[in-house]
């Protein structure tokens, strides 16, 4: 018997958001598409830990109401969203302060906001604007964020582009504003203290929180691939699969050798996409790592994202997740999880604990380490310039697509996904017709 020209239509190489997404417009598209994933699950880095019926992701990558692409993608219909409180709270001289906008989605809507939220302080602070300067500091940082939240995409891309922190200060940003405001919320979404993140990847970023809310997915991380996986043709995601070489019509697995297909897609992280392509360029890395904590009498902050202005910790971000997202803690029990940026320090468990008891104001000696999650390569780095549309087809039947191309966000996982996909599909619509293929091998399947 012939053996069939080949045995998917498309093979995308990896799990993640990025290529179960890509996955699910090939589908949609009636491209019979195999995904191939070495590890035993779906997911990647958006993955979540269940321990004693607490859910623990291991990177806390903070969503927004804003992203396009979490409302784009086929298969995340289902997906539950799940708000931190409107704004932020920052830890600033001992006291809290709330700072920020409530998502208005305007530019009008996000001016009011910032200025509401700025002179209304929490129960222990009797000076709330501290953090963000001035009575006209806080006008030019409601301006300058209305201003972003209405502004279209491209012409935000066509700013000049800097360093975040020689761009806010270009623009005459007070360096109060910035250390008291802009470098913690700018560290919680891009894993950037030092602000060397590319100026247009923090625009967009302020852009979202600005037109938006930080949010959660309701159940952890894991919810957004495991649903995509979940509503993908079954046979389709391939689990325990190594792919080892690829070309423009074929991959090489170590399980089951030589699967044929018309195009390859490589949707891993960026090492693992450059060990399979070599040439390709591996970004710089953000590491950080997760604490989870549980406790029966948690701090009264309600379901707020707390930030260290000060910077006098490892802490970065924390927040009594529990309190915004209740499926992810056991009845009576509160999850608390807190992000350290970099390399995490001597003692970590405790010196975390000494920072949290100042950043919530109460004894945490009783509260519970459940689990601590480190990822030397959490984030890609955005340093400029940066191409925020790197290319996604290399070669005709070769592409490449995650929030190494893009964004290194969920945001701009999908969007590479989708860029990725668009490329595909006009590219084999001008090649020619498509056909029905026959399933792969395989002896693990999700």
């Amino acid at each position: 018997m012939l053996e069939p020209a080949y045995q998917a239509e498309v093979v995308v190489v990896g799990a993640g958001v990025a290529g179960l997404s890509a996955a699910h417009r090939l589908t949609s598209a009636g491209v019979t598409t195999a995904v191939l994933e070495a590890a035993p699950w779906v997911g990647g880095r958006m993955s979540t830990e269940k321990v004693d019926g607490f859910r623990l992701d291991r990177i806390g990558q903070l969503l927004s109401t804003a992203y396009p692409e979490l409302r784009l993608t086929p298969g995340l219909e289902g997906l539950v969203l799940r708000p931190f409180a409107p704004g932020v709270l920052l830890h600033s001289d001992g006291r809290h302060h709330r700072a920020g906008t409530q998502g208005a989605g305007s530019a009008r809507g996000a001016l009011h906001a910032v200025r509401a939220l700025a002179s209304a302080p929490a129960k222990s602070a009797p000076r709330a604007s501290a953090p963000l300067g001035s009575a006209v500091d806080q006008a030019r940082l409601g301006a300058a964020l209305a201003r972003l939240a209405g502004m279209p995409v491209e012409r935000l891309l066509s700013r000049p582009e800097l360093p975040a922190g020689r761009a806010l200060a270009a623009r005459g940003v007070p360096a109060r504003t910035v250390d008291g405001f802009l470098r913690p919320l700018l560290a919680a979404l891009l894993c950037d203290p030092e602000l060397t993140t590319s100026s247009r990847c923090a625009d967009l970023a302020l852009r979202a929180f600005a037109g938006g809310r930080l949010c959660l997915p309701e159940g952890g991380a894991e919810m957004l691939p495991e649903l995509l996986a979940r509503t993908l043709p079954p046979g389709t995601v391939h689990t325990g699969v190594r792919v080892t070489s690829v070309s423009t019509n074929s991959v090489t697995t170590a399980e089951h050798g030589e699967i044929a297909c018309r195009a390859v897609l490589l949707a891993t992280d960026a090492r693992a996409a450059a060990a399979l392509l070599p040439g390709l360029r591996v970004p710089d890395f953000h590491g950080l790592t997760v604490v989870h904590h549980t406790t029966d009498d948690p701090p009264e902050t309600g379901a707020a994202l707390l930030l260290d202005a000060d910077r006098g910790g490892p802490v970065a971000h924390t927040a009594v997740v529990s309190r915004v997202d209740p499926s992810r803690a056991p009845e009576g029990r509160a999850l608390i999880s807190s992000t350290v940026l970099g390399p995490p320090p001597p003692e970590l468990d405790t010196a975390v604990r000494i920072h949290l008891a100042r950043l919530y104001g109460t004894s945490t000696a009783r509260w519970e380490t459940l689990a601590v999650h480190h990822t030397p390569e959490a984030v890609p780095a955005m340093r400029p310039p940066h191409d925020l549309r790197r290319p996604v087809r290399l070669l005709a039947g070769l592409y490449v697509c995650g929030d190494h191309r893009d964004t290194s966000t969920v945001q701009g996982a999908l969007h590479s996904a989708h860029r990725a996909t668009t490329a595909i599909l006009t590219d084999m619509r001008t090649t020619g017709s498509m056909h029905r293929s026959d399933p792969i091998p395989t002896t693990q399947a999700a």
